[in-house]
């Protein structure tokens, strides 16, 4: 269980590098709107990893197993949204934009399984 914080933490900590190399590293290299597109994969990224956080936190005080598949979708999403915006903007191949919506639905997934699981802590 362990791994899972690790997890989270490292992509935590990831989008803070991520956020700083493209306010200094990036500003003068990308348009100004690939460098909103890249700081959009960052802004989420960084709100996936805190939640992640608190699904593993959940989870260890409930057990409840659907939390786990809550982080799983949540690490699918940082990955394909955040992951295909990076690409995108660094990249400028729109070959990588069908793949955000396909991450956006991974996140939707996760609020949606952990929204079950909330429900079900609260009953058991």
């Amino acid at each position: 269980m362990n791994y899972l914080i690790s997890i989270a933490a490292l992509c935590g900590g990831l989008s803070v590098a991520l956020g700083a190399f493209a306010a200094h590293g990036l500003k003068a290299k990308l348009s100004e709107s690939m460098l909103m597109v890249f700081q959009t994969g960052v802004q989420y990224q960084f709100y996936h990893s805190l939640a992640m956080l608190l699904v593993v936190i959940l989870y260890r005080q409930f057990g409840q197993p659907l939390l786990l598949w809550s982080y799983g979708f949540m690490l699918a999403g940082i990955v394909c949204f955040s992951g295909s915006l990076y690409l995108l903007a660094l990249t400028g191949n729109k070959i990588f934009g069908p793949i955000t919506p396909i991450g956006g639905v991974f996140f939707l997934i996760a609020w949606g399984v952990l929204c079950t699981a909330g429900f079900k802590m609260g009953n058991s």
